[in-house]
């Protein structure tokens, strides 16, 4: 993992911790993320998943409910790590793209049903958590 020095002396990096059960279980295809999700529910890239799954099949509220409950779920974990409200979530850490990932989704899920000041407000909070996951995620 990269080491991340903040010259700016701005807030340093939060990294969401890692559980290697959920990503052996997703990688050997032995879970579907709905199963990954029920086991784990503080992972947030079954979430993720499950809400990119459903905006792919046009089941937009779905796609919604997944991903504002890995949102939550990565805000919990953010909070507990030491997150402040603010700052740097670098993409670069396998841990904190379950959580970007679902702020993505619920960026893109609030668009499709026209939830527009959310969309924006998720948009946002991406770019300042994690340019790399904006330029990522926002296609």
């Amino acid at each position: 993992m990269a080491i991340h020095k903040n010259l700016l002396d701005g807030p340093d990096p939060t990294f969401l911790p890692e559980d290697e059960q959920p990503y052996r279980m997703l990688a050997e295809e032995s879970a579907s993320p709905t199963q990954v999700a029920a086991d784990f529910p503080a992972f947030c890239l079954a979430w993720a998943m499950l809400a990119d799954d459903a905006y792919a099949a046009g089941r937009y509220v779905e796609s919604y409910a997944y991903a504002r409950t890995g949102y939550h779920r990565g805000l919990d974990q953010l909070r507990r790590s030491g997150w402040k409200g603010h700052g740097p979530v670098p993409w670069d850490h396998r841990g904190n793209r379950g959580f970007l990932r679902c702020l993505a989704a619920l960026a893109r899920a609030a668009g499709a049903i026209k939830e527009t000041e959310e969309e924006a407000r998720c948009w946002q909070f991406l770019q300042d958590s994690s340019a790399e996951a904006y330029a990522e995620l926002k296609q």
